[in-house]
């Protein structure tokens, strides 16, 4: 098991945004996490990490307890995090960009993100600004890919992307996968987390209401329409 989350607590200020979140990621699973606006999906994502530090719970990283850890020390672990705004250094190259993450020891070097992100390669010296959206989504994920990560944390990778660009991350997302990344995917593209996930968590008011396996959601219209607004057509 590379993620045991139990009973996660979070709170901005006096409110209490996470109560009590359970939910796991095994090795190399792809596993979404689903929900309406201001379920607490991407507050999930931060205390993971540790961005914003638990209120209670646990969090286990391939089966140490790492939830009173720094975020610098948890990337250092192998947790990475991609979040919703990209976080791309608009002032640096895409190359220079994607030298800032490297470490040696990473099974992903800059020839291994140029031959998964060949849009990458071609932009090298363009400078972060000048990339559209889905270019600098990938170079996020690019980034995030240099830092070795065991477990790849993505909030919102394909929002407002064409769809076009919205296969190609897909097909990317499927590469990195099968290299034996495991992905928590927070995404409201429905049509995306069922062509990649393994198994889905709807979030719901803080609390996990709902897991089961790809094939059990897709057959579940109810839990679609009541969870998070899909209507059946």
């Amino acid at each position: 098991m590379i993620l045991e989350v139990q009973g996660l607590q979070a709170h901005y200020g006096k409110s209490h945004v996470l109560q009590g979140v359970s939910l796991e990621v095994r090795d190399g699973e792809l596993v979404t996490l689903l929900g309406r606006n201001g379920a607490g999906k991407t507050t999930t994502l931060k205390s993971i990490v540790g961005v914003l530090p638990p209120t209670g719970g646990t969090v286990r990283f391939q089966g140490q307890e790492v939830q009173r850890l720094p975020p610098h020390v948890l990337a250092r672990r192998g947790i990475c995090l991609v979040p919703e705004h990209r976080g791309i250094f608009r002032l640096l190259s895409v190359e220079e960009n994607l030298l800032l993450a490297q470490r040696k020891r990473s099974p992903w070097q800059l020839a291994d993100i140029y031959r998964i992100f060949p849009r990458l390669q071609e932009r090298r010296r363009n400078g972060g600004a000048q990339l559209s959206g889905g270019e600098q989504q990938m170079l996020a994920i690019g980034r995030a890919l240099m830092n070795d990560p065991k477990l790849l944390m993505l909030d919102e990778p394909v929002e407002g992307l064409a769809p076009v660009i919205v296969d190609e991350i897909v097909t990317q997302l499927r590469t990195i996968k099968a290299a034996g990344v495991a992905i928590l995917l927070v995404e409201q593209n429905l049509q995306v987390c069922t062509e990649l996930a393994d198994r889905h968590c709807i979030l719901e008011q803080g609390a996990i209401v709902y897991s089961a396996d790809n094939a059990s959601f897709l057959a579940d219209a109810a839990v679609k329409d009541r969870y998070l607004g899909v209507g059946v057509a």
